[in-house]
Order: structure tokens, then sequence, then C-alpha cells
């Protein structure tokens, strides 16, 4: 073979395995470790490679460490970042928490960070507590008014309590419910109205941060609004109610009323139809008298005359109404 063309060849081979090496070796970031003064040798940045793992994920916060003087390795930094967590953030907060001189753990850090919780927050917490707001917390007093409250805790981060702790959300419950039972415990509305402080200060003495990753610092009542008479409200429903219930009662009564009319009306012309067959017997007794011979002509004609007469009477004795024929004028 030519030469010439061999030495191509070699240098085209060089040149390709050039490629190959930067492709796994990341050369420019094992020259930023070892000009920062953390050696990590190109062995293993090439081993993170092959575990899949993004060595500028592992030197940069490493150089981080080294230039703030924490004691971190890479073994360390690359096992937290294979259980899944956040090697930057978890170097934030130990850089964090060294300068505001809190006392944290890097086992501590990781702990907190693969717990789920932002550990470079809980940090900043810890040194610049936040205020966090409960939503409107309605309650009524024993008066029957109805008041509205809006509550502005002042909360710092615990970090022994950050794993395993209850977050804000069961500060926030915990206070709206020592709200409510304050106002509900109070004899008038006027009452609270007027020294709203004492909600915060019986509130602040439950110790409602026990079991949470956070220290309650104040308790501040931002605001409270009058709202419903839930008394005044009670009562007319309950006065709607009962006039209903007579309502009903007396329609109970009215319909029996009615019920026991018309019983007494069937009762009359049941009666009235035991007359009239009454006297529908007494013609046929008369003929059977007359057939018998125990009733004469003149018998019978004074029965005539009794019932003319009483006919007469009874027409003399009804009241005086308009002549027939003449349209009732005199």
């Amino acid at each position: 073979m030519d030469p010439i063309a061999s030495t191509l060849f070699l240098i085209f081979l060089a040149f390709i395995g050039i490629i190959i090496f930067l492709q796994f070796v990341p050369l420019g970031l094992w020259i930023q470790s070892v000009s920062s003064g953390v050696y990590v040798g190109l062995t293993r940045l090439f081993a993170m490679k092959l575990r899949r793992v993004n060595p500028a994920r592992i030197v940069h916060p490493l150089i981080t460490a080294h230039k703030a003087d924490l004691p971190l390795n890479v073994t360390q930094l690359e096992a937290h970042h294979l259980a899944g967590g956040n090697v930057e953030r978890v170097v934030q907060a130990l850089i964090a928490a060294q300068k505001a001189g809190i006392t944290l753990t890097f086992q501590q850090a990781t702990a907190i960070d693969l717990a789920g919780r932002n550990v470079l927050e809980a940090v900043q917490t810890s040194v610049n507590p936040k205020v966090i707001s409960t939503p409107r917390v309605a309650a009524m007093a024993k008066d029957g008014i109805q008041l509205i409250a809006i509550a502005r805790v002042t909360v710092r981060a615990n970090i022994n309590r950050l794993v395993g702790g209850a977050g804000e959300e069961t500060i926030l419950a915990r206070v709206g419910e020592g709200i409510v039972s304050t106002i509900g415990s109070a004899a008038s509305h006027k009452a609270v109205l007027e020294n709203p402080d004492n909600i915060s200060k019986t509130v602040l003495s439950k110790g409602l941060d026990a079991g949470t990753a956070f220290e309650i610092l104040s308790i501040d009542i931002a605001d409270v609004d009058v709202g419903k008479n839930i008394g005044a409200e009670l009562q007319t429903d309950q006065a709607e109610a009962d006039k209903r219930i007579a309502q009903a009662r007396a329609e109970e009564r009215r319909a029996m009323a009615v019920a026991l009319e018309q019983e007494n009306r069937a009762r009359v012309e049941e009666m009235r139809a035991k007359v009239v067959e009454a006297e529908a017997q007494v013609p046929l007794a008369m003929a059977e008298a007359f057939r018998k011979g125990n009733l004469g002509v003149m018998d019978y004609t004074r029965i005539q005359n009794m019932q003319s007469d009483t006919s007469m009477r009874r027409a003399l004795a009804a009241p005086a109404g308009p002549v027939p024929g003449n349209g009732g004028g005199a």
C-alpha cells in the first residue's frame, strides 16, 4: 500500500476515534473540573455516560459545593441523582443553610428532596418566614349573627420536621377550625368585633403546628365582616314550618267537618226516603181498610177535610211573597 494512503487512512481512523472519544468523554467538562480544583477522572466521566447520567449535572454542583467549602464527593451526588433527586437544588440548599447558620446535613437535604419537598424553599422559609392567608372562614356567635373572618398566618419551616410533617393545607385547616370554635364560643358578635385579637390569641395558644413541617410565629386577623343573621333566619324558618303544620291541621279538621256534613246529608236523605216509603203505605192501608169494612166513606171524607185544613194552615203560616201573575207588584 502506498505510504501516503496509509498515513491518510491512519489519520482518518484517528479522527474517527477522537470524535467517538469526545462523544462519550466530555473533555471540556473534565478540563473545567481540573481547573476548578475538583478532579473527576475521564474514566469516571465515561462511566457516568454508560450509566446514562449527565456528567454536567454532577460536576457543576460539585464545583459549586467545592467553592463553598462543602465536603461532598462525586459518589454522593451521583447516588442522589440516580435515586431521582435534584442534585443542584440540594447543593444550593446546603450552601444557603451554611451561610444562614442553619444545621442541615447532606443526608437530611437528600431525604427532604426525595420526599418531594423543595429543600431550597424550606431553607429560605426558615431564614425568611412567609405569610399564608386562610380562605374566608364563616362562623356564628351565640347571638345568631354570622361573622366572616380572614387570618394571616406567619410560618417558618422546621427543617427537622420536613420529612413526615404536614404541609400548609393542614395549618390553614387547623387555623380555620380554631377561628370557628372561638367565634362560636363568643356570647355576642359585638365582643368579637371589638377585640378580634382574642381570636388570634386563643387560636395561637392551641399549638396548631404540632405534627407539621412549620412553626407558627403569629396569627393575625386581617378582616372580620358581619354576615347573615342566622338566628333570625332559623326562627323565621321555624315559624314558617309551624304555620304550615297549623294550616295542615286546620285543613284536616275542615276536611273532617265536610265529610261529617256530607254524611249527615246522606242520613237526612235516607230518612226522607224512609218517610216517603212510609207515606206510600198509607193509601194501601186505606184501600185494605175499605175492603175489609174497617173504614167508611164518611171516615175517608173527614180525613180529606183534615188534610185540606192542614194545607190551608201551612199556607197561611208561610211568609208573604209576591202574588203570582202580577210580577210581584202591589
